[in-house]
């Protein structure tokens, strides 16, 4: 089970082990509160294990732990949940190693893990359960670097759970709706981005935006997360059933709202859609260049 220091992780490697399970639980710090929470409120059944998913060497050294003690019996399940995000603007405000590094987590961290354990899963004819979003579906405004790698994620979940059918192996995705979980919810975490953003920007680029058009978006996004759901357990429920359902669903979608989102997406028009998801998330301003009092001071 990857990313547990918070959130769903941290919630499903608890609700696991009091259900009598041998939890591998992943965390990217052994010394973080949510770590130190698990110690305490789990039992000796519990592994906790420091995992990078950005570094190959980390990802080994939980592969040869996990190999080492269930080589006998294989291993029942393997939930990919780490995810990261820390860049809410347009694609072309976003920079490239915002992409890459969403890549890297989300995609060929939980990509490689996967790999390395499927010889286990293989062997128990066990389960995948990875968490994807929403936004690899459907392109949420201002949200494209952490879009394209749920979406990345999303697609080879889809192709192993038609690949591994013959092992007996049963592949989910789950798909949260808005939820409270580690950082997403720190306004002060995300006017901090926002700073670095503004600064790492080309003078061209902040004169065409406006800098008032990304203070614009991080204030929607901070007000969005206001509304987000802190009881986790729905996501915890969908994880659970994904690993022990005789026949889990392909698709989990926990959350309000997603069955209105998902009708639109497949049977509206692409721009009813792209309306429905301004007036939802995040609706930005228009940015500067385009504005009419620009135009004027330009004629002047």
């Amino acid at each position: 089970l990857s990313g547990c220091d918070s959130g769903f992780g941290q919630a499903t490697a608890r609700h696991l082990d009091i259900m009598g399970f041998r939890v591998f639980a992943s965390v990217l710090d052994l010394q973080s509160p949510g770590a130190q929470e698990l110690r305490q409120s789990c039992s000796t059944r519990l592994t906790l294990l420091q995992m990078d998913l950005t570094k190959t060497e980390d990802i080994q050294r939980v592969l040869e732990h996990i190999q080492a003690h269930t080589n006998s019996t294989g291993l029942w399940g393997l939930v990919n949940n780490a995810g990261f995000n820390d860049t809410i603007a347009d694609a072309e405000l976003s920079p490239l190693g915002k992409f890459r590094t969403c890549m890297e987590v989300n995609f060929f961290g939980s990509l490689e893990l996967t790999k390395g354990l499927l010889p286990l899963l293989r062997s128990a004819g066990g389960r995948i359960v990875t968490v994807s979003s929403p936004a690899g579906d459907m392109p949420f405004p201002c949200l494209a670097a952490y879009g394209a790698s749920k979406a990345a994620l999303s697609l080879v979940m889809d192709t192993f759970r038609s690949e591994l059918q013959p092992w007996g192996i049963k592949v989910s995705l789950i798909l949260p709706g808005y939820y409270k979980t580690g950082t997403t919810c720190d306004p002060a975490f995300w006017n901090l981005q926002k700073q670095q953003l503004l600064a790492s920007l080309p003078q061209e680029l902040l004169q065409a935006y406006g800098e008032d058009y990304v203070e614009e978006i991080n204030q929607q996004f901070i007000q969005f997360m206001k509304v987000a759901v802190e009881d986790l357990s729905a996501v915890v429920n969908s994880i659970t059933e994904g690993l022990l359902a005789a026949n889990p669903a392909v698709r989990y979608y926990p959350g309000q709202g997603l069955g209105i989102m998902y009708f639109i997406h497949r049977y509206l028009p692409y721009f009813v859609r792209d309306l429905f998801l301004k007036g939802f998330f995040i609706n930005p301003k228009l940015p500067r260049a385009l504005r009419r009092e620009h135009h004027n001071d330009v004629k002047k």
